[in-house]
């Protein structure tokens, strides 16, 4: 992964799908903001795929895209640097 890698995320799902069609989760940040762990924690979901899916069916699912990959993870496994870029917007 480059230094220079783009992360795009949206935050979906969570308790009957809070916020209706109108409110849109979303954020980017560049991965060389990440720290050491957090830019290794990402690695590792890139690379297993198994994870697909909320754990909680009413818990929030993030979707992540870095280049041209992109993978849908549980909350609770996303690192809080991804978590605390997406920003919440009326659309």
């Amino acid at each position: 992964m480059g230094d220079q890698d783009q992360l795009k995320v949206e935050r979906i799902g969570g308790f009957a799908g809070f916020g209706g069609a109108h409110l849109k989760s979303r954020g980017e940040l560049s991965t060389s903001e990440l720290s050491p762990a957090d830019s290794a924690a990402l690695d590792a979901l890139f690379h297993d795929n198994t994870h697909a899916g909320a754990a909680n069916p009413d818990g929030f699912v993030y979707r992540i895209t870095r280049n041209e990959q992109t993978i849908e993870v549980p909350e609770h496994k996303v690192p809080e640097a991804v978590k605390n870029s997406v920003q919440d917007t009326l659309e």
